[in-house]
């Protein structure tokens, strides 16, 4: 009975210097409202980057392989150095690869009725379009049966530039080369796994781009692994291949798994970081709090004196101050927690995230708002207990 008569008279007093309550609920308000919106947008990011590469499966591997040395030859001669075939025969050798894409990236002018096209050009095998889940929107991928031939797949943004309602059997002209499109895919989401963004790109069959420019080098292999394959061993395992057959490169692999893991890591870091920006604005909301109390305390010298007298205990008046901070941290810790949720909600719709409403982060910020009230509000508490009856009524 005694807490909720105190609640009762904290909330009037309260109620009673509406101002001042206002002004110490903003501080507490504005520092849960950042812890809120600051871990929950930070989840969200993490949340975001994971479902990339969930989209696109945990069992992949991106192989890199560069020339160790430079040294003078010809275009021709570089390029035969690893072909395609070359990483095929790799697929059948290792075990626990189940599909190898290979693919070559190019710069090269690029225009469309008389008009430049921004983008670049990527020569793939039709592996690719299952292990990179590119879904095609208008007409057909790339095949094994357009080996040579001069046809092309555009990305999303491609085909935005080119301002033609059905541009399936259109040409463009890649360098010197006349293509015809025979696909539009759809909207990829880009990810930091495959190392070139589909939307901005031009997709031809392997085999052509040498056409395109003789400049054009096989650096990159995208592979999926079969379930549960062991990545330290198949990378052991590519690398003794290379070693054997094409030993003047050195590889650079990145897996799945591995940078899901390291991103998980870093998200984690940054959003205790943001966690603790929002914290430090807390603890100012919290040192505005205590200030208050103080004020209280001073200004109602005389109500003290007389509880004391008429025979409330040092602890009651303990009690009814701490539950005044508490009370007070509680409405600023509701309204902030609604105010970061409405945040991190317009956050994620303004970074096109999928919006999802973490449980952690509102009672995160609630109960740090909570316990930053019972801390800064226990000195004004302890102050008022340890008045004297006397004094206290004293007091003009």
């Amino acid at each position: 009975m005694k807490l909720i008569s105190h609640a009762k008279s904290a909330l009037q007093n309260l109620m009673y210097s509406r101002l001042r309550t206002m002004l110490a609920m903003l501080g507490i308000l504005v520092g849960t409202a950042s812890v809120v919106a600051l871990v929950s947008s930070g989840q969200l990011a993490t949340q975001q980057a994971l479902a990339q590469f969930q989209e696109l499966g945990t069992e992949l591997l991106s192989l890199s392989f560069y020339q160790k040395v430079s040294y003078s030859v010809t275009a021709g001669a570089r390029k035969s150095a690893i072909e395609v075939n070359t990483l095929e025969k790799m697929q059948t050798q290792i075990g626990g690869l189940y599909q190898v894409a290979p693919y070559m990236v190019t710069t090269v002018p690029i225009v469309f009725d008389g008009q430049s096209i921004n983008g670049y050009v990527i020569g793939v095998t039709e592996l690719l379009q299952n292990v990179m889940k590119i879904a095609i929107e208008e007409g057909r991928f790339i095949s094994d049966l357009d080996s040579n031939a001069y046809y092309c797949v555009i990305g999303r943004n491609i085909y935005s530039q080119l301002n033609v309602p059905n541009p399936i059997g259109q040409r463009i002209k890649l360098g010197k080369s006349i293509f015809t499109i025979i696909g539009v895919a759809a909207s990829w989401p880009e990810n930091s796994f495959f190392t070139q963004n589909v939307n901005d790109s031009i997709i031809v069959p392997i085999e052509t781009i040498g056409a395109i420019t003789p400049n054009a080098t096989l650096n990159n292999a995208v592979i999926q692994l079969e379930p549960d394959a062991n990545i330290e061993t198949i990378k052991t395992g590519i690398t003794t291949y290379f070693e054997q057959n094409a030993p003047d490169y050195r590889l650079v692999f990145h897996s799945a798994k591995e940078l899901i893991k390291r991103m998980s890591t870093q998200q984690q870091i940054f959003t205790l970081l943001l966690g603790l920006i929002g914290g430090v604005t807390l603890l100012v909301g919290g040192i505005g709090v205590m200030n208050i109390m103080l004020v209280s305390v001073t200004e109602r010298k005389q109500e003290i004196g007389l509880r004391l007298a008429l025979g409330a205990k040092p602890r009651d008046i303990q009690i009814m101050f701490l539950i005044e901070a508490m009370l007070l941290a509680s409405m600023g810790g509701f309204l902030g927690v609604l105010i970061g949720i409405i945040s991190s909600y317009f956050i994620a719709t303004i970074a096109g995230w999928q919006f999802v409403l973490f449980f952690l982060p509102p009672v995160i910020g609630f109960a740090v708002c909570l316990l930053v009230s019972i801390f800064f509000g226990f000195y004004p508490a302890y102050q008022a207990s340890k008045l004297n009856p006397i004094d206290a009524l004293r007091t003009s």
